[in-house]
């Protein structure tokens, strides 16, 4: 009976602790700087690609703060994935791209930055309905963005960040 009953509370804590650490990596893969909501809604004019990208906050305006700069971030780090007419577009930079810039790129995508001159926002507003959504700890909140990548991408490589189109491999 002992025996029995130490084999179940053993059981109990190891399913317990296993269960922990799985939560653990999914959190840490979930909290990753390059994990974008984003769709492509097709290609605009000049070089722009159409994105709804989601953005997470307190506040339903620092969602939406926060959807600009990852809309500019997943163009730069990911790429936009194929949808609405348009082929998938690479990213600009290879992954590790920001750990190499760093510096640049904390400055680049500090409140304010650099970055909001190449995301316009083609929705007037604050979203509502599916795309404004209250959450435990604050707001999601989904954007409708322009971003100029052929401008970002210049500017990059003006910069030394990124590697110009016809230097090669």
């Amino acid at each position: 009976m002992k025996n029995t009953l130490f084999i179940v509370v053993l059981a109990l804590l190891t399913t317990t602790v296993l269960n922990g650490q799985s939560r653990k990596e999914r959190k840490a893969m979930y909290d990753s700087k390059f994990n974008y909501e984003i769709q492509c809604l097709g290609v605009g004019q000049d070089g722009t690609k159409l994105v709804k990208i989601w953005g997470y906050g307190k506040k339903a305006d620092d969602a939406l703060y926060e959807a600009k700069r990852n809309a500019v971030a997943a163009v730069i780090f990911r790429g936009v994935p194929g949808g609405g007419g348009a082929a998938p577009t690479p990213s600009i930079l290879p992954i590790d791209g920001y750990e190499k810039n760093m510096d640049f790129f904390d400055d680049f995508f500090k409140a304010g930055g650099m970055y909001l001159s190449f995301v316009n926002s083609t929705t007037d507003g604050m979203p509502g309905g599916s795309d404004r959504i209250k959450m435990d700890k604050g707001y999601k909140v989904a954007l409708s963005a322009s971003v100029n990548y052929d401008q970002l991408r210049k500017y990059l490589e003006e910069k030394g960040i990124a590697k110009k189109m016809d230097a090669g491999f």
